[in-house]
């Protein structure tokens, strides 16, 4: 990727004097917005939690409930992300951050109806992957392909961190504030979102004047087609996908904790291994040491790696071998920040939005199948380590084969660099 590519992404943008990121004011303002919204979601979540379960007394719902915090997200990202492609993207990203305000702050009104409550979240929650579609494809034109990779290495480990204080941090202030309350924190937070990027992002036209003439149906089957069509982008969704097998402990951290005798504290410290692990990872990777093609070069083996740990599950580890186990997986597993931003850098500008939300949706998608499929697998076989193991050892098959894919995409196309509108 060389300095006239990046010209060509982003016309008219000098080179700044400081390589810091933060000297930008679009990115310091996108990532502003960006890691307030993370603290104030999870903290939702906790809320949410504990305003069904005081009201309904039942885990089942509780759940259901907390499901409806993400599944919403698998749907927009089909048939929504396309808006990002249809429609300036500063301006879809502060529609959807007023939709979520309206919506979340109809749910901290005291007395709402159960029903009514689940039916806000899932309209609040569709407006999720159109906001992450417009702000992923926007990235690169803020920061230039030089910069891309970097930027989406500090929202990673911005979000990894957010999600690590948000949950320790929810719980204890969700108590303090109580449910309705913490739902308002939560809407607040989304007028601030909307406020900073109204403020500080510059105003840009659609990516694509014919966009808005496009079926829908059309749109998305035009960037399935894109994907299946390039063998760096299939190979690269592949790696991205593989976090279906690497979430599968998370959703199986409380049965797991208690077969290795450890207490209810130990849920937490298992669920916050592998966040912990991708943070160090992306650090590691991040360094300037480390170069693109480097990084590029990394991917199937670090895919491999991240789910190799899992193998050790078959042993019956204790909690604290386990810790280990996800740290050393959320170290490997931040190769998904390169695979990531390389896939958006090889996809034409005027379609990255749709195609962003394809992406994401399977990986949402692939996700949920895991934890699903590892549940019914424990209730059968009454273990969730080998599990764990078991989705390890598939896990590892699966990423032999695309990086195998990868390898050869790679080397068939020479050069990584980025395709133009």
């Amino acid at each position: 990727m060389n300095e006239r590519m990046g010209d060509e992404i982003n016309p008219g943008l000098k080179k700044p004097r400081s390589d810091n990121l933060f000297h930008l004011g679009e990115f310091r303002t996108l990532w502003a917005a960006y890691a307030q919204s993370i603290l104030g979601d999870q903290l939702a979540r906790v809320a949410l939690s504990l305003l069904v379960f005081e009201r309904t007394d039942s885990p089942g719902w509780t759940a259901a409930t907390y499901a409806l915090t993400t599944l919403p997200a698998l749907l927009s990202g089909v048939l929504l992300s396309g808006l990002a492609d249809r429609f300036p993207r500063r301006t879809v990203m502060i529609s959807c951050d007023l939709v979520r305000m309206v919506m979340v702050g109809l749910m901290a009104l005291p007395g709402m109806p159960l029903p009514l409550l689940a039916g806000l979240l899932v309209l609040a929650q569709l407006a999720e992957a159109p906001f992450g579609a417009a702000q992923g494809a926007l990235l690169p034109t803020v920061l230039g392909t030089q910069k891309y990779e970097r930027g989406q290495r500090v929202m990673q480990i911005t979000h990894q961190v957010g999600q690590l204080v948000g949950f320790a941090g929810g719980g204890l202030l969700a108590a303090w504030l109580g449910s309705n309350l913490s739902l308002g924190v939560n809407a607040a937070t989304f007028l601030l979102s909307a406020t900073l990027i109204r403020i500080g992002v510059k105003a840009r036209p659609s990516a694509s004047a014919d966009a808005r003439k496009t079926r829908l149906g059309a749109q998305v089957g035009g960037a399935a087609a894109l994907i299946w069509s390039d063998r760096r982008l299939r190979s690269l969704l592949a790696l991205g996908w593989l976090a279906g097998f690497v979430v599968l402990p998370e959703g199986l951290a409380a049965p797991f904790a208690d077969e290795a005798g450890g207490g209810a504290y130990s849920v937490g410290l298992l669920l916050a291994s592998h966040p912990a692990g991708m943070v160090l990872g992306a650090a590691l990777l991040g360094r300037a040491k480390v170069g693109d093609e480097s990084r590029r070069r990394l991917l199937g083996p670090l895919a491999i790696g991240a789910n190799l740990p899992l193998l050790a599950y078959w042993l019956d580890p204790s909690v604290g071998v386990a810790m280990f186990l996800l740290l050393v997986a959320g170290v490997c597993s931040a190769y998904q920040i390169t695979a990531g931003a390389t896939f958006v850098l090889l996809t034409p500008v005027d379609r990255r939005g749709q195609a962003l939300g394809l992406a994401r949706s399977g990986v949402t998608a692939m996700q949920g199948i895991g934890v699903a499929a590892g549940g019914v697998a424990t209730e059968l076989t009454g273990s969730s380590a080998n599990t764990i193991g078991a989705s390890g050892l598939l896990g590892v098959l699966c990423a032999i084969l695309a990086a195998a894919a990868w390898a050869r995409a790679r080397v068939s196309d020479g050069q990584m660099t980025p395709r133009s509108a």
